[in-house]
């Protein structure tokens, strides 16, 4: 990997942890970034964002379903009306603001980009379309409740 793809993905990772941490009380760890090879989701729930501006691409967000759910815990408490609803909501939500902070980050080292509603699918083994034909960028993330992964990809 590019150091180039390794200070691109700090943006992520800051982004990721603050957010966590900020909505849901959640602490992730970061592991080492790598370059993806296909586009099967390393997990139960992913929210995906199509950005503009800079270069066009994709940011993706991927919760394992023990994951997943203790976000919505940690967002909502005990208030959960309909857990597969509230956890498209909570997922959509936390992949909205990791890519506006990951986007402030990456606005600051002179790329910036626009971002898309997220689109949110659910299910094992589903797939992920990032937009471009460009190396798939993921850092995984551990937690007490699981994992989770989080893909970018730029033209």
């Amino acid at each position: 990997m590019s150091v180039n793809g390794i200070e691109v993905a700090k943006p992520f990772i800051a982004a990721t942890v603050n957010v966590l941490s900020t909505m849901a009380g959640i602490q992730p760890q970061p592991g080492k970034p790598y370059v993806k090879k296909n586009n099967v989701a390393k997990g139960d729930v992913s929210a995906v964002i199509g950005i503009t501006g800079h270069k066009n691409g994709s940011i993706s967000v991927t919760f394992t379903k023990s994951c997943a759910i203790a976000l919505v815990k940690g967002m909502l408490g005990d208030d959960i009306q309909d857990i597969l609803q509230d956890t498209k909501d909570a997922v959509g939500e936390v992949t909205n603001m990791i890519s506006g902070q990951a986007r402030a980050g990456l606005a600051e080292m002179g790329m910036v980009f626009q971002g898309s509603t997220p689109s949110v699918i659910m299910g094992d083994g589903h797939t992920i379309s990032h937009v471009t034909k460009s190396p798939i960028m993921a850092i995984p993330f551990l937690t007490n409740h699981g994992e989770f992964t989080v893909e970018f990809c730029f033209e």
